[in-house]
């Protein structure tokens, strides 16, 4: 996906099982980030800076929406530790992983694999990609306050 297109209708199931649509979305924008693991350190840290900046996407019309291919249990366990407070999109089949480009070869330690790209999307109230932070632009700790950067 790239800028000016329109995230897909289905995004998946939430941590307690509910179907989210993008149309729950409506008239809302939305900070929609993909990230490779569950309580993992950049992945908890990129979460957390999330949280706690909340409120301020918040008075920007922006709400939060994680996703990994992580389970609905890893989700809520994640979520309670960490005292998330926006919902998780486990993606176990990675089919919104790879509809929205999140999904592909991996370099670690010279092992080439597939996973999840840790990409943000900002999204407008009508379900249309209006930024897209890359893997190399993300700095996990600093995340939401480069979103914030950006919306000024």
């Amino acid at each position: 996906m790239q800028v000016g297109d329109k995230i897909p209708e289905i995004l998946g199931r939430d941590q307690d099982g509910r179907e989210i649509k993008a149309s729950d979305y409506a008239g809302k924008k939305l900070v929609l980030y993909t990230y490779p693991k569950d309580n993992t350190s950049g992945c908890t840290a990129e979460a957390c800076s999330l949280r706690d900046h909340r409120d301020q996407l918040r008075e920007l019309g922006f709400e939060v929406l994680g996703v990994s291919k992580d389970s609905e249990a890893s989700h809520k366990k994640f979520i309670e530790k960490q005292e998330l407070n926006f919902p998780l999109i486990a993606d176990t089949d990675t089919a919104l992983l790879q509809a929205l480009g999140a999904w592909g070869e991996k370099n670690m330690y010279g092992k080439k694999t597939m996973g999840t790209l840790r990409t943000t999307y900002l999204v407008d109230e009508n379900g249309v990609i209006t930024h897209i932070f890359t893997p190399k632009q993300i700095k996990t700790k600093e995340h939401a306050q480069q979103i914030l950067d950006i919306l000024k």
